[in-house]
């Protein structure tokens, strides 16, 4: 059968229309701008040997360590096995962390190959802790690769990358875990109704998209997989959480169309590896209904951030992760049982509220429980008192009932002390993880405006602290077109840095009014600005307003645009594993 030089571990009855070579035989470009392009409309997808040789082309470009094992030092270490059956299938390292070989259209044994091949990088590897794709990228490149010695130095290429901020395979529990909370911030973020189904559904959603690089490296079709690797091994990353979020948008829409819409109550949530084993199921058979060029225009139809800033929002995880001594692996603790029914009380919201909320907050909170701060019943209705009990605390959230029996609040990601940074002006801080929310009379979360339109802004490198830094906010809660924005000098550890989510000094703005968070004086306190307050409330805590403003681009939160505080409350998050210690 056609290709002797890249098939011989091919099984070329199971390829269908891939066995027969079709398109452009030959490949001369080198931009990358045009490869990325070549990439995405597919250009070597139907030549096998045509996209063999350009992954060999690609792999080759990566930049690697200077002791970077290669096809020789397999042929020492293993032999000469072509044309030779192996005897006994080696078991896979531990850190693959059960993950089995997908068959991928190999004969059958060709994934005899894949181990011996695995067991290699292990021995050559020693670092590798965690690695639960590694037997899906060297099944895939077994497909492409002349011998299993060129695919185990493609592989090794891969692991061996030290590009500076770029990031191909996960190698530690560390860096997967924290890919997994940032995929859960990725899809509470870009993929609002499908993540909505999924906190519906599932007992617990962390668990649920602790599986999603399984979706794309294990779950998908070949045909489908095959079209990702193309892309991937062109622009890293980033694409894998891209089909992994439209995915996610697929299985959502295909539950609404079988009638599944309707959202449980809490006692009837499933268990969530049954939720797992759902999305897992439609991954593997959704051949039958999406085409991979279809697969790939919904995943870059999602108007994600750029790489860089992921790759800062991924490193903000890590740390987390680290102070919490999460670095190995271990037992979870359910996120949704972090709020003990048992022991929850709020004078504003319920325990099951109160979790809807949880669903909504950064994924490096989740293992975090509520700890009440202040609250008007107990502390009493001052300003002065609300910034004593909540300072010192970071992140914040917010919880007001009216008098009317509405319900909204705000998630404020700063420390509520950075207000004096600004004197006794009335001065914006905070970052785009800030949000604004209703629970009565409907359930609505509204972000930063940034994030539902990324037009907005353009990533730029940190101000130096000599740049323009602050501007008054108007008295009264009265907005302006301005803001005060405090500029920090850069860090020079790239772990120190944040995210456009978690600060808003990596983003030039349209329009400053865009940016305006948080706002606190002796006299008020301001949520969100630009034409408007999402929220403000006055210094006896007693009386507030709402209406739309630019920032978050909401609504008025209450059923009235002014309305008197019944209740008011704030809580602060803390470390559920340290108080377990």
């Amino acid at each position: 059968m056609a290709e002797e030089d890249y098939g011989c571990f091919v099984d070329w009855t199971q390829m269908g229309d891939l066995a027969n070579s079709s398109g452009p035989s030959k490949l001369d470009v080198k931009d990358p701008v045009e490869l990325k392009k070549l990439a995405r409309q597919g250009h070597w997808a139907k030549n096998h040997k045509l996209r063999a040789q350009v992954y060999q082309q690609l792999i080759k470009a990566i930049p690697c360590r200077t002791v970077t094992p290669d096809a020789e030092v397999y042929r020492d270490l293993m032999g000469d096995s072509t044309g030779k059956k192996a005897s006994s299938v080696i078991p896979l390292p531990d850190f693959v962390a059960g993950s089995a070989v997908p068959h991928y259209c190999l004969k059958a044994d060709a994934v005899t190959t894949v181990h011996r091949v695995i067991s290699c990088l292990a021995g050559q590897f020693p670092d590798i802790s965690h690695c639960p794709a590694l037997p899906a990228i060297t099944a895939l490149l077994l497909h492409f690769s002349a011998d299993e010695a060129q695919c185990f130095e493609n592989i090794s290429r891969l692991l061996a990358c030290n590009e500076p901020g770029r990031r191909l395979v996960d190698q530690t529990f560390l860096a997967y875990e924290s890919s997994c909370m940032t995929f859960g911030d990725l899809a509470n973020k870009y993929c609002p109704a499908a993540h909505k189904l999924i906190v519906a559904t599932a007992q617990d959603v962390v668990e649920v998209y602790s599986g999603w690089q399984r979706w794309v490296l294990g779950d998908l079709p070949f045909s489908h997989v095959a079209r990702v690797l193309d892309v991937f091994l062109v622009e890293g990353y980033k694409v894998l959480y891209r089909v992994a979020l439209a995915l996610l948008k697929f299985y959502r829409k295909q539950k609404a169309g079988a009638g599944a819409g309707a959202q449980p109550s809490e006692g009837q949530k499933q268990d969530s590896a049954e939720v797992k084993a759902e999305i897992q199921a439609f991954v593997k058979a959704i051949g039958s209904s999406i085409t991979p060029d279809k697969l790939l225009e919904k995943a870059f139809s999602i108007r994600l951030f750029s790489r860089k800033e992921i790759t800062l929002l991924q490193l903000a995880n890590e740390k987390s992760l680290q102070q919490k001594g999460i670095t190995v692996k271990q037992k979870r603790r359910n996120v949704q049982l972090a709020l003990n029914p048992d022991t929850f009380s709020s004078e504003v919201v319920s325990a099951k509220e109160m979790r809807d909320i949880w669903s909504w907050i950064p994924e490096r909170f989740a293992l975090c429980e509520p700890q009440l701060l202040f609250t008007t019943s107990t502390h009493g209705c001052s300003l002065n008192r609300f910034y004593a009990h909540v300072e010192g605390y970071e992140p914040t959230l917010l919880l007001i009932r009216t008098c009317e029996a509405d319900v909204c609040g705000a998630f404020l990601s700063t420390d509520w002390e950075e207000r004096k940074r600004g004197g006794n002006k009335l001065s914006f801080f905070g970052t785009g993880e800030c949000f604004v929310f209703r629970l009565k009379p409907e359930m609505e979360r509204y972000e930063w405006v940034v994030i539902r339109h990324p037009e907005l802004a353009s990533s730029i490198k940190a101000q130096s602290s000599e740049d323009p830094a602050e501007d008054e906010a108007p008295a009264d809660g009265q907005s302006s077109d301005y803001n005060s924005l405090p500029v920090e000098r850069p860090d020079a550890d790239p772990s120190n840095r944040l995210s456009p989510f978690l600060s808003a000094r990596h983003f030039h703005l349209n329009s400053r009014n865009t940016s305006m968070f948080m706002a606190g004086n002796i006299d008020s306190i301001i949520v969100g600005g630009g034409e408007g307050n999402a929220l403000y409330i006055d210094g006896e805590l007693n009386h507030g307003r709402t209406a739309r403003c630019t920032t978050f681009d909401n609504p008025p939160l209450c059923s009235t645009e002014s309305f008197q505080v019944a209740l008011l409350e704030v809580w602060g998050f803390q470390d559920a594993m340290a108080s377990d210690r």
